[in-house]
């Protein structure tokens, strides 16, 4: 049996820009808990790609050109960039930072207050995380954000502890857990990651337009 092509929900208060592909079973705008529908705006720009049952919650503004894999969930009051493309099956919590050309790889998970800065590499699985005391009496209240700067690139499966600051353009190897700051350009790996090198020894670490840049 065919499906019908408006077989997904847009919420009042929703604004999509031009040429917007939107996927089966998709929700935009899901009311945050305690808001009616519309109550907050939803802005997501030119030439978005929303594939099958991606749910983006209201209060979001995301660029143009944004992309999102199958099952991707979006929680409210985040700021997205331009060219931005989030993987199948990633979570982005509530009051997330994700700048210009940011590429999230499927599985990850990225809680509230985190910011990742333009071009940076999020890998498959990889999980951020906020909470310092997990169920303590303080830990809505204590909760850190991780910063990953600017092309930083983080390895599948690693593991950023609550607060830590990735630099810029430091490389993160897979299954690391990261338990302190990494300095730009750094090469850190292992359980508790260390650093063993740095970028500018790696031959073809960057490509064509890093160079250019």
């Amino acid at each position: 049996m065919a499906m019908s092509e408006r077989a997904y929900l847009i919420y009042p208060g929703v604004r999509l820009g031009k040429d917007a592909q939107i996927g089966a079973f998709v929700v935009i705008g899901e009311p945050a808990r305690g808001r009616l529908p519309g109550e907050a705006s939803t802005y997501i720009s030119d030439r978005a790609i929303i594939r099958s049952h991606t749910v983006i919650y209201d209060g979001n503004h995301i660029g143009d050109d944004f992309q999102t894999g199958h099952g991707v969930l979006i929680r409210e009051d985040s700021c997205i960039g331009h060219r931005v493309s989030i993987g199948s099956h990633t979570v982005v919590e509530h009051h997330v930072v994700i700048e210009d050309d940011a590429r999230i790889h499927s599985n990850a998970f990225v809680p509230e207050f985190s910011v990742l800065e333009a071009g940076c590499w999020i890998g498959p699985c990889v999980v951020i995380t906020n909470a310092r005391y997990p169920q303590s009496p303080r830990a809505k209240s204590s909760l850190k954000g991780v910063h990953v700067e600017r092309r930083a690139r983080i390895g599948a499966g690693a593991v950023l502890l609550p607060g830590v600051r990735i630099g810029a353009e430091a490389l993160v190897g897979a299954g690391a857990v990261v338990t302190r700051d990494v300095p730009p350009q750094a090469v850190v790996v292992g359980n508790p990651a260390r650093i063993i090198n740095t970028v500018e020894r790696i031959p073809d670490y960057f490509d064509e337009q890093d160079s250019a840049d």
